[in-house]
């Protein structure tokens, strides 16, 4: 008889007790029949017998043994008894033949009950076996709309597929996302081969999590699961061994940290922020680092379209241009372009890094995903992603802040008009869209106050956006803020359309990208790396506009002397901090206060605007009136909800 193992387990059962008692918890086994003695069960639901794992049984179905263990499961009677008898002889059992009779538990909430098995389970969980067989029952409380009901409701439409118990996700939403990794859509069926793959992909991660050391962090197993999944892809992960899992687990630590905290992004303003270490005495750390020179960095940019076909791709393209002057026969840069799937922005990414690029810029949001995961299987190149709102923590991100511009050229066009209607065509409905919709009409209201903006989206199936402004008698128009080389027009920044149809352009916004990328490689020569410095805690964003100058307005002669002169003390005074264009009272176009008198909006608040200004005619497109372009990326940053638009790209699928 194995006394020595029950007096270890017996060990094992009085510090999990007194550690219990110590912080004023229950000590024993919860009990099913008192957790649900107020709680509306719909139904019991046979589920027949599974493998349950052992991590998910929690507790007795009823009072009779809770007493005998501690709420590990561990024995808490004395060796002596009769109880610590049996435990020995299962244990024995278990060693020389192997447990096979099934328990018999209940399922609540996806947490397990034993109703007869409670010893079985205790030896199983004292030899860390991962699961055993059980018969189970399910209670079925009545759906509810809390968070808790909520989850249970997604839980069990993916066990309906998978008929797995071992996914229990924290947060909404996530069995949805971890079936798009999958390849799969919700509610589609599964094959034996399906559910096999995937149990074991799963049961080898867990054991690898068990012996890891982020479960420091409070995300669950599952949870970091999801994250791993985004990042290796499943189809690489479902290959994998325990031992590779573990191995690449601690590539993700940051990420999994970054997600544990919320998944801050930290809005860097300017370059000076970054420099400035008496406001960051983090920084120091980089500090004595040291630097490294230009010639030691070779930056690879990669591009969705070409110069040709893009004016966003263009526009990149001068930035790199820019660097090649400035750093002439020091620093040498490389071109990926025409990269448009998933697999080929990984491909051009990988590409780059074998050609020798230390320092990668993906200059769309859509390659955001892709970017994470190349940092984190290349940690020792950095990789700068142009979005605003995303939380990585192995790449920075960078954008601009356009609503600067885009006030002041709001201010230009309602003092040239003569109307009070101005139009204003937009992109795409996603973060950093509305808010320059909404700083052009308060710039514009600045002016005068009855101005009206009209505003329409490019990127629809039905994108007759001008012709439908022309109707409503709108003359002055903002438009694109860069011309598509391959389609010339004069259809850019603020623009007049003349009685004869001809246009006629008074100011445009313009981002110097260039300065920007210059910037970016001073920060890193000089060891100014913020990512290196909060990795795992924030995600890092470059968010500059006016005062670090990477953002204009260029005016042309068409403009009254006084409205010029405006237009540059406003420029200024933006530039030096002292005028903000979302100060004091602003309504939304449903009458809401979005910030009030003697206020600024955050920096946060703007980047996730989801509202529109008061004076502003118009809606958001909803998603089925997207192009197809325009609802990838939708998707990923969209303004609208995210949930939503993925729903309804599986109903069009």
């Amino acid at each position: 008889m194995s006394s020595a193992e029950y007096l270890s387990a017996l060990k094992l059962g009085k510090k999990c007790y007194q550690d219990a008692v110590a912080k004023d918890e229950f000590p024993y086994l919860p009990v099913l029949d008192s957790l649900v003695s107020e709680t509306d069960i719909a139904s019991e639901v046979p589920l027949g017998v599974i493998d349950i794992p052992l991590s998910r049984i929690v507790g007795t179905k009823t009072a009779g043994r809770t007493q005998a263990f501690a709420k590990n499961f561990m024995p808490i009677l004395a060796e002596k008894s009769e109880f610590a008898a049996k435990w020995a002889d299962l244990y024995d059992y278990q060693i020389e033949e192997g447990i096979q009779d099934p328990i018999l538990v209940y399922e609540y909430m996806n947490q397990f009950y034993v109703q007869e098995g409670n010893k079985r389970v205790s030896v199983m969980k004292f030899l860390g076996a991962y699961s055993i067989h059980g018969e189970v029952i399910r209670m079925l409380p009545k759906k509810e709309d809390t968070h808790e009901s909520r989850l249970y409701y997604e839980f069990l439409d993916f066990y309906e597929a998978a008929q797995s118990c071992d996914v229990w996700f924290s947060k909404e939403g996530s069995y949805a996302r971890l079936l798009k990794l999958m390849g799969k859509k919700p509610g589609q069926e599964w094959n034996e081969d399906d559910r096999m793959i995937f149990n074991s992909t799963y049961s080898r991660f867990a054991k690898a999590y068990e012996k890891s050391d982020l479960q420091a962090v409070n995300l669950n197993c599952s949870d970091v699961f999801l994250i791993y999944t985004e990042i290796f892809e499943y189809d690489v992960v479902s290959h994998q061994t325990e031992k590779e899992m573990a191995r690449d687990m601690v590539k993700i630590r940051e990420e999994v940290k970054l997600a544990d905290s919320g998944s801050p992004v930290e809005l860097v303003e300017s370059p000076k922020e970054v420099e400035d270490t008496r406001r960051k005495p983090l920084l120091l750390n980089w500090l004595l680092a040291g630097s490294i020179e230009p010639e030691q960095l070779q930056p690879g940019f990669i591009y969705t379209k070409t110069t040709e076909t893009s004016g966003w791709t263009y526009s990149h393209e001068l930035g790199r241009q820019h660097l090649n002057e400035i750093y002439k026969g020091r620093m040498t840069t490389k071109v990926y372009d025409n990269v448009d799937t998933d697999d080929q922005v990984e491909e051009a990414i990988e590409r780059a890094i074998a050609d020798g690029c230390n320092l990668i810029f993906t200059t769309a949001p859509q390659m955001a995903k892709q970017s994470a995961r190349l940092a984190v299987l290349h940690p020792q190149v950095k990789i700068y992603n142009c979005s605003v709102n995303l939380s990585y923590s192995a790449i920075c991100t960078y954008y601009v802040r356009m609503y600067e511009a885009k006030f002041l050229v709001g201010a230009i066009a309602a003092a040239m008009s003569k109307t009070g209607k101005l139009g204003y065509i937009a992109d795409y409905p996603i973060y950093g869209t509305l808010a320059n919709i909404n700083a052009f009409a308060l710039g514009a209201r600045m002016i005068d106050p009855e101005t009206k903006v009209y505003l329409e989206w490019s990127r629809t199936r039905d994108a007759a956006a001008r012709a439908r402004l022309e109707e409503n008698g709108v003359r002055y128009i903002s438009g694109e803020d860069v011309i598509t080389p391959n389609r010339a027009s004069r259809e850019y920044g603020l623009y007049k359309i003349m009685d004869d149809g001809s246009l006629l352009n008074f100011a445009t916004p313009i981002c110097h990208w260039g300065k920007f990328y210059e910037q970016i490689v001073k920060l890193i020569c000089k060891g100014s790396d913020e990512k290196d410095v909060t990795k795992g805690k924030k995600a890092v964003n470059y968010w500059w506009g006016m005062s670090a100058d990477v953002i204009d307005v260029i005016c042309s002669g068409e403009i009254p002397h006084g409205t010029h002169r405006l237009i540059e003390f406003l420029k200024s005074s933006i530039r030096a901090g002292s005028f903000h264009p979302f100060d004091g009272l602003i309504y939304s176009q449903n009458g809401v206060i979005q910030c009030r008198e003697g206020q600024s909006l955050a920096p946060e608040d703007i980047v996730s605007m989801s509202w529109l200004a008061e004076n502003v005619v118009g809606r958001l497109p909803e998603y089925t009136e997207l192009s197809d372009e325009a609802k990838s990326l939708v998707r990923l940053q969209g303004v609208v909800e995210k949930e939503k638009a993925e729903a309804e790209a599986e109903a069009e699928e």
